[in-house]
């Protein structure tokens, strides 16, 4: 299903979103096998693809429970849902000297290989994220971000904001369009039917 070849962007660190709780998962989803695999270690090969610098995003380290050999950047305790992921992995990618930050959730194995180049295309000056939109649907979890926009956040949270698609559009958010044939690649699990279905290749 993968579209294009994974290339390796400089200036750029690439951060596995883990953190979520994974409720209708039945418990921690980054954890969950995939194709003989942890979610998480399949996510890591593929930001491998795309930077040396990979880092994981996660509330705690028992998330991962030592199934990583990477980074690990934790969530801000103060923001509430994904966007503390964001606000971690921005803060691990600035202290680094990083310029771009690609973020890509756990649960989503099939993520186009020119993902991070195809966003880095439509980054003009004047944007601080962009964002893929399949079919209309904006995809805030795999985000490119500037890591500037890290001094967009206590603004943005003061004013009693939290979700990562308004804190793309306060840093100037720029999208690029995937088409019907492309919906597929985006598709993540949240249950572990999902999970079946995803490792099928339904």
């Amino acid at each position: 299903m993968e579209i294009g070849a994974p290339r390796k962007i400089e200036g750029l660190v690439v951060a596995v979103l883990a953190g979520g709780e994974g409720r209708r998962m039945g418990g921690v989803k980054a954890l969950r096998s995939f194709r003989g695999a942890p979610l998480v270690a399949q996510a890591l090969a593929r930001a491998r693809g795309w930077s040396e610098q990979v880092v994981v995003a996660v509330r705690d380290a028992e998330q991962v429970a030592g199934a990583v050999d990477a980074p690990l950047a934790c969530d801000r305790a103060d923001i509430p849902g994904p966007l503390a992921g964001l606000a971690g992995a921005l803060a691990h990618a600035r202290a680094a000297g990083a310029e771009l930050l690609l973020t890509l959730p756990c649960d989503m194995p099939h993520l186009p290989a020119d993902l991070p180049e195809r966003l880095a295309g439509a980054l003009g000056p004047a944007a601080g994220a962009a964002l893929p939109r399949v079919e209309g649907e904006v995809q805030p979890v795999c985000g490119l971000w500037r890591t500037t926009a890290l001094e967009r956040l206590p603004a943005y949270l003061a004013s009693g904001q939290s979700s990562l698609r308004g804190f793309a559009a306060a840093c100037g958010l720029a999208t690029v369009d995937f088409g019907p044939d492309e919906a597929g690649l985006f598709a993540n699990a949240n249950t572990p039917e999902e999970l079946a279905r995803l490792e099928r290749g339904d």
